[in-house]
């Protein structure tokens, strides 16, 4: 094992600059992956990680002892609990992340199949926890707009805790080209619309489209939907947050699909 003890080390320095930038990641292809979730649920589909980081502490914990035991010694680099404090996205560290390969869609989207579209999503938070849904859901395929935050941020990673693994993840997708040529029903949900959520039929393959938490979807993508309905709403409250209406509507249409997913 390689261990850093010095914040001047060069590999340090690369790790925190790949733990904080976007563009960093983007640039090199690459993803970090923080606690042992994420680090299984990624090994569960796409194998170990290129390289493991471990904090003095947390490579003594017994359940991060037993995943080193299957890990190539080579692969692991221990970092002093202060820099690995660095790195961390939360404020009590997990003790091992991992560097691995951005994972890529080695196809494009699929017009004939369910979707989940997402135009401008900008909080890390909202995004992972669509992404759950989505997964919990039993949809695949999901397709994010230029605008929307980065699906392999730390931050979005861990708010979906090991969903992206079971999806197909298409970033900087052109969301209204797929809308033109999407061969089943496509439905955004908007405040005024007259149909509602729990009366209108939901057909199969479904595409379903959420908006920014500003300003919804946009009109370009908006009026490529062939239905708009609205979650009924008895209460007081004037709108949902984007991620409670993104569950709403896929767990209603798991309700709808209830024999099928037995």
């Amino acid at each position: 094992m390689k261990h850093i003890v010095s914040r001047g080390n060069a590999r340090f320095r690369e790790l925190k600059k790949l733990c904080r930038d976007s563009r960093e990641r983007r640039k090199t292809g690459r993803v970090v992956l923080d606690g042992l979730h994420l680090l299984e649920s990624y090994a569960a589909r796409f194998g170990l990680p290129d390289e493991i980081i471990v904090s003095e502490t947390g490579r003594v914990r017994a359940e991060i002892a037993r995943y080193l035991e299957h890990s190539p010694e080579k692969t692991a680099t221990v970092l002093a609990d202060a820099l690995f404090a660095e790195l961390a996205t939360v404020d009590t560290p997990s003790g091992i992340m991992a560097v691995a390969g951005l994972p890529r869609c080695a196809h494009s989207p699929e017009p004939s199949l369910d979707a989940v579209l997402l135009d401008g999503i900008q909080d890390p938070g909202n995004l992972g926890s669509i992404l759950r849904t989505t997964a919990a859901a039993g949809f695949r395929q999901i397709l994010l707009s230029p605008d929307c935050a980065q699906a392999w941020s730390p931050k979005t990673l861990r708010a979906a805790m090991g969903a992206h693994f079971a999806l197909d993840i298409h970033e900087d997708s052109d969301l209204s080209g797929f809308l033109s040529s999407y061969r089943g029903q496509s439905i955004v949900t908007a405040p005024d619309a007259a149909e509602d959520l729990f009366t209108t039929e939901l057909g199969q393959p479904l595409a379903w489209i959420f908006g920014s938490e500003g300003h919804g979807v946009r009109p370009e993508v908006s009026r490529l939907a062939r239905k708009r309905i609205r979650v009924p709403m008895p209460g007081t409250a004037e709108s949902l947050n984007v991620g409670a209406a993104a569950a709403v509507c896929l767990f209603e249409t798991v309700r709808r699909r209830k024999p099928r997913w037995r």
